[in-house]
């Protein structure tokens, strides 16, 4: 069944999966909590000091991260970025062209389209310094090149327990080049002391609106 679209207290839209029966987003806004976790966290700092930037990402999902840093990509036109992202159960490209996420952003709705229409498997160069590549496959099976920073946006470990283990950690502490981290809004107990087990050290910070904490973990 086709996952449900909401409106976020943002005024940005989300999907409620009908299958796990979890939301993608938080309800207190999609937009919010995703430039909190994701681009603040994961990526500020280094937009002062790096020219390249790579970036794995599991839970493709609405693509509202690549949005935003494919945004954030226009804004630093000195700096490539490079996205790569990993997704079993990808959106319906129809359904996407339902979010008001180029409203909401100010930004052309094609870059949001192309981002779901683009073929499985293949880099496509969406910009002169934004590369996207997508994958329909098992993330734990899949990436294996050194990244800067990986977006961990699963659903919760009540939903995927398999990739909150310490082995799941284990294969994001290998792909992750000297100085590298995780993002993620998940802030449970077990799941950093998980990131400790694989080698990670681990940053407990504010969470975004309606979450108190999120967590960094660094290589």
């Amino acid at each position: 069944m086709e996952p449900r679209l909401f409106l976020t207290d943002d005024g940005s839209h989300s999907l409620r999966d009908t299958n796990f029966g979890v939301s993608y987003h938080s309800s207190h806004g999609a937009v919010q909590e995703s430039r909190h976790v994701f681009i603040e966290a994961g990526l500020r700092d280094l937009l002062v000091s790096e020219t390249s930037i790579r970036i794995v990402e599991l839970g493709f999902g609405t693509g509202l991260n690549a949005l935003l840093v494919r945004q954030l990509a226009d804004l630093n036109s000195t700096i490539q970025f490079y996205y790569t992202t990993y997704e079993q159960y990808p959106v319906d490209p129809r359904q996407a062209r339902q979010f008001n996420y180029p409203e909401v952003l100010a930004c052309a709705p094609t870059w949001l389209y192309e981002l779901h229409d683009s073929d499985w498997g293949t880099a496509h160069q969406l910009c002169p310094n934004f590369t996207f590549q997508k994958h329909r496959q098992d993330f734990l099976a899949g990436p294996q090149d050194a990244t800067e920073v990986v977006f961990y946006d699963a659903f919760a470990p009540e939903q995927q327990p398999e990739l909150w283990t310490v082995a799941a950690m284990g294969h994001c502490y290998r792909l992750l080049a000297p100085g590298g981290r995780l993002v993620t809004y998940c802030a449970k107990g077990q799941f950093k002391r998980n990131l400790r087990a694989a080698g990670f050290r681990v940053e407990r910070l504010p969470g975004p609106i309606g979450k108190r904490e999120m967590t960094r973990a660094l290589v």
